[in-house]
């Protein structure tokens, strides 16, 4: 009895601690626009405002950023500036990634201030020959954002955790692989979770690469619709990993839909975020 009370008093402890370190992390959190892309593309003014409301600290855009027009962008800047919010980075296509187009990126991204250029989608990647094509783009981007102190990346999704054909190796694994360190591996927990793979160790094997982190949850019962902070995926441990060891510099919610409008489950989502906390 004596050891199993003991045994229970320790994994007490463990949780107690480890929620502790939760509840002391200086890593902000922070909404993927994509979330609530529609109602940011009828009202951004009104949107954005909106987000800072619910206590978010700063936002990622999507794609779309990349064809506004230059007064277009001095605008949103400004209306991040009037509620507080500061822009860490934008999800981008393949193209930006081309010698030719990462200028126009570069100089989008100064004005949002966002510091942070994440690959959202590798395009058409044939084979582990294709994956590293992709990896050695990421990689001779480094020198040209390094000068503009802004930093490339990588987001998964769940084919990049998936084996190529014939027991080759994963998508993810060749950019890990095949880029350096400076490189951030912007982990989308939902989709690791999804394929079953473990997200904590994923961070472990790769210290200091996940300074990025899109905080999407997955259940069995719902897919990506269960709303963060009520899926399968063990929060409390991937906040400690990210922040021991992944170098966590700042968190995203993503939410692909659920039973709530957009605003709404943006809402829930960092209340949950809250109690987690």
């Amino acid at each position: 009895m004596t050891s199993t009370l003991t045994r229970r008093t320790l994994l007490t402890a463990a949780t107690a601690a480890a929620a502790l370190a939760v509840a002391k992390s200086k890593v902000p959190m922070g909404l993927e626009l994509y979330s609530v892309r529609k109602e940011l593309a009828a009202d951004p003014a009104s949107t954005i405002k909106a987000v800072a409301k619910m206590g978010y600290k700063g936002v990622e855009f999507s794609f779309a950023y990349y064809d506004w027009t230059e007064a277009q962008t001095k605008d949103i800047r400004k209306m991040l500036d009037d509620s507080g919010l500061t822009c860490w980075g934008t999800h981008n296509g393949a193209i930006v990634f081309n010698p030719t187009e990462t200028q126009k990126a570069i100089d989008r991204n100064r004005i949002l201030g966002g510091q942070f250029l994440i690959m959202a989608s590798a395009g058409k990647a044939e084979g582990a020959d294709g994956w590293k094509k992709v990896a050695e783009s990421l990689e001779a981007s480094l020198p040209k954002l390094k000068a503009a102190n802004m930093v490339p990346g990588f987001h998964n999704h769940a084919m990049e955790f998936r084996p190529l054909p014939a027991n080759g190796p994963r998508p993810i694994d060749i950019i890990a692989n095949n880029t350096s360190k400076d490189v951030v591996l912007q982990l989308d927990v939902g989709t690791c979770v999804e394929v079953g793979v473990d997200p904590v160790a994923w961070i472990r094997k790769h210290p200091g690469r996940t300074r990025s982190m899109h905080c999407k949850d997955w259940s069995k019962a719902q897919g990506f619709k269960a709303v963060f902070g009520e899926g399968d995926s063990p929060w409390v441990e991937i906040f400690k990993a990210a922040e021991q060891v992944g170098g966590a510099h700042h968190y995203l919610i993503e939410q692909e839909g659920s039973a709530y409008t957009p605003m709404e489950t943006a809402q829930r989502c960092i209340d949950n975020y809250r109690k987690l906390k």
